[in-house]
Parts: C-alpha cells; structure tokens; sequence
C-alpha cells in the first residue's frame, strides 16, 4: 500500500512513532509482592463490620446495608497503614445459634479466623455484651491468635466509656471505635500493626503475578458452584437462592500447574434503574470487578434459553474489553433436543461475540471442568497477540486489493498504512483517505480474525482520517 502515501509518510511515521513510544511508556515491569498477612474482620450480624472495612481501605469497596446478613462470603481486601500493607478479610455475621444460611455463613467466617494473622472481633457498643458474643468469644480464645476487641459504635465520649463492660469478653482491653465517623480508626490500625508478622519484602520485576479471571453472570447460574469445584473445596456458599453472594470473591486457585485469581461476582440483574440497596451495589461491585480481570467466564444457563441479560452480560465483557470464554453450565441437565435448539439460539442471537470460547461444562458433578483452564490460557495468549506491521500491511494490501472499500459520497476511500496500536485487548489503528462503512470494519476485523487467531478476545478498529489541506480539522480517531 505505500503507493497510496501522496506524500504523507513524514506525518504518518511521527505519529507512529507517537504510538511505539506510548506502548514503552506502559510496558514497564510490574510489581509482584508475596504474601501479605492476614486480618480477619469477625462478629455477629448487623455489628459494621463492612462499614468498618470501607473505613480501613478508604473507600466504599464492601456493601453496607442496614439488614443483617448482607455480606455472606469471606470478601478479602488489600489495605495498608502507615507504609505497611495486608489483606483485610470481611466476613459474614458469626451466629453460633444460626441454622440453613446462617449457619454456612458463621462456619465461614470462623474458617476466616482460623486463617487469619490478626482477629478483630467487632462488638456492638451500644448494645453490650450478648450471649452470641460471648459463644463468639469463647472460640477465639481456642485459636491462639491475636484477638482485637473492637467496640463499634462508640460515636461519642459517652459510648467510650460505656464500652468498658465489654472486658468481660474475656479478650483484654475493648478498644472503641465508630466505623461510621472514624472515631478511634486509626488507633485500632496501630494496635493492628503492632501484632502482625513482617510482610515479605516487595519483589520488582517481570512477573505479573496470577492471572486474574471474573467469574460473572446471571443470579444463581453456578458461579460459585464452579469456584468451589475448581478449587476442590466449599471457598464461597452456594445456595438455590438466587442473590447469595453480594460482594465479589477473590480466591487464588492452584489449577494445571499455574496459580490462578478467580473472583467470584454477584449476579447481574436484569436492570440497575430497578435495583435497590445491597443488590444495586453489589452490581457496581461485579462491574469493577470485572474492569481488574483480564478475562471473563460468564457463565450461561444451558437448560434454559439464552436471554436478553445473557446477551447483554456478553456485551458488558466485550465493552470492558476483556478476553471472554463462554462456559455452559448444568450440560449434564441437557437432552438432545435442547442441544439442538441451544446451538440453533447461539448462532442466531450470538452475533456480537461469535469470537468467544465456547466450554459446555457441568460445575455440579465436574463434566469438562479440566477443559476451562485451556480456553482461559488460549483467550489470554489472544488478548496479548501482536501481529507484526509489516505482515499487516501486506496483509490488508491484498485484502483491500481483492475487496475495495465501498464509495461513500461519491469518492472511494484508501487505506494509506495500518498498525496495531496496542494490546490487552488488541488494537488497530487505519490510517486513511477517507471513512470506512462499519460493514466494512466489521469485515476487515473478520479477515484478521481468520488470518492471524484472535479466539477468545475482542479486538478494536479505529480510524485516523488525514485531513484534506486547507480543510476544517476533523476528529483524529473514529
């Protein structure tokens, strides 16, 4: 193509040198750390915890509602305090009486403490000592480690004071605290700090650390069933309640070799205009959960028709610009004539990500599990693909050369030079004469996904038009 030039390959190479340095500028080493010790947040229902997690980090990260039982899985955190960093783990409300549920979620946060370097037992100050926060207490005391009495709620000098009948928790001096005001916050961090281990010192280099993988979909189509399968253990409650986790999940995962980070999300509802407390925030969570991961696995009922939320939890991953294995759960539920009628609905109605991983997987009883690591590492290697400016060039040249862009006002636009700007997720930047028809787009982005792979992530064309001397300046990118 560089016969189409008319004299603009000065312009053209700047700018592409523009590009080549701005791809140096972002591809510096990352910072891989080992393992940072750990805080539990524990207590009964309804006591702040998560008010007193967002506290700790500084930011609106846990949902907080004024109903016992929001958050039901350990949620885990990075935080830091004067220089020094560790992982916050919030916990769902430990009733030692509780039953169903609640009973699964205190043998959570139990296993929580037990985890953990340091414990904070949250207490209600305004409340006094109950009989679950005695029984509460009294395992704490059985695990050996660090406990920290925080009395919550104490919002004025008055509480401060009331807190001291908490002394007979057994569990040394209660320390006051209001989550809501940050009373007394960052003298807890200092007691904090002053019992946890030494963190490992932070490591530099090439090493991005795991992998990270977003778990989403639809309310109560598996996605916890499938952590906990991959995992080989119960990490996060599973419940035929649709709406059991609220808070996305973290959990590194040792799978074909490879340490892996999994978050698990909640499920995404039909509208957010319609949602309200704890699910309408537990939606924004499952969003910024999946802008950290760098593929997505939405899961998709197979016994049941694709839907309109299935198509449009697709498109958000596409959106986010992630790469993107489609995993049909509950395969196992399936006869012959849903499985007919199922790959008839994915070539209609599948037309925007036709270029997803496809696994058919049963998280229930394991079917084709072991084949989900395999499309992850494919998606991954095709996010990150870089196709070559020279092949690319030669490549369009005889594309454009056997197809020519359709006329548009008359004129017969051209495409002077090509590049891949950028990857993770791959773009491509066509310099040109002219506007290109998103049919046409579209076509181009086919032929490249034939030629050079790509399966597995979605890739972007845009375009920079050059101006025609002495005309009104035009928007560089379209």
């Amino acid at each position: 193509m560089t016969g189409d030039y008319d004299g603009d390959e000065g312009l053209i190479a700047a700018e592409l040198a523009d590009l080549e340095q701005g791809e140096r500028d972002q591809g510096g080493g990352g910072g891989a750390a080992g393992p940072l010790p750990v805080v539990a947040i524990v207590g009964r229902p309804n006591v702040g915890k998560s008010t007193l997690v967002n506290r700790i980090i500084g930011r609106r990260e846990a949902v907080v509602e004024d109903v016992p039982g929001v958050t039901r899985d350990r949620v885990t955190y990075e935080a830091s305090w004067r220089g020094r960093r560790f992982t916050l783990v919030d916990t769902g409300g430990w009733d030692p009486d509780a039953t169903g549920m609640g009973l699964r979620i205190a043998e959570q946060a139990q296993v929580a403490a037990e985890l953990a370097d340091v414990i904070v037992f949250v207490v209600d100050a305004t409340v006094g000592v109950t009989d679950a926060d005695e029984a509460v207490g009294a395992v704490l005391r059985r695990t050996g480690k660090p406990v920290i009495l925080a009395a919550n709620k104490a919002d004025n000098p008055q509480l401060e004071l009331e807190s001291s009948v908490l002394w007979s928790l057994g569990l040394g001096e209660p320390r006051p605290v209001s989550a809501l005001h940050g009373r007394g916050s960052g003298d807890l961090l200092d007691t904090v700090l002053d019992l946890l281990p030494e963190a490992p010192p932070e490591q530099f280099g090439g090493d991005r650390g795991p992998r990270r993988i977003a778990l989403v979909g639809k309310p109560n189509v598996g996605k916890s069933s499938l952590l906990n399968r991959l995992a080989g253990e119960e990490r996060v409650l599973v419940d035929p309640m649709a709406g059991t986790t609220r808070d996305p999940v973290d959990e590194l995962i040792e799978l074909g070799g490879k340490t892996w980070r999994f978050i698990d999300t909640a499920g995404i509802r039909r509208r957010e205009r319609e949602l309200k407390g704890a699910d309408f925030y537990a939606t924004m969570r499952t969003k910024a959960a999946l802008e950290r991961a760098e593929v997505a696995v939405v899961l998709i009922d197979a016994s049941q028709p694709l839907s309109e939320q299935d198509l449009r939890i697709m498109s958000m991953v596409a959106d986010a610009g992630r790469a993107m294995v489609i995993a049909f759960n509950k395969w196992d539920l399936l006869d012959e004539e849903r499985r007919y009628d199922l790959e008839r609905e994915i070539k209609r109605r599948m037309t925007r990500t036709p270029w997803a991983l496809r696994v058919n997987i049963s998280a229930k009883t394991g079917r084709n599990v072991e084949k989900l690591v395999p499309a992850i590492e494919r998606a991954l290697e095709s996010w990150s693909n870089r196709v070559p400016t020279a092949k690319l060039n030669q490549f369009l040249g005889e594309l454009v050369a056997a197809t020519p862009p359709p006329v548009r006002g008359g004129k017969q636009p051209k495409i002077l030079f090509a590049t891949q700007a950028d990857v993770e997720p791959p773009r491509f930047i066509l310099f040109t004469t002219g506007f290109l028809e998103e049919t046409y787009r579209r076509f181009i982005e086919r032929r490249i996904r034939e030629t050079y792979g790509f399966d597995g992530s979605p890739i972007v064309i845009s375009m920079r038009i050059r101006e025609r001397r002495g005309a009104p300046p035009a928007a560089k990118y379209r």
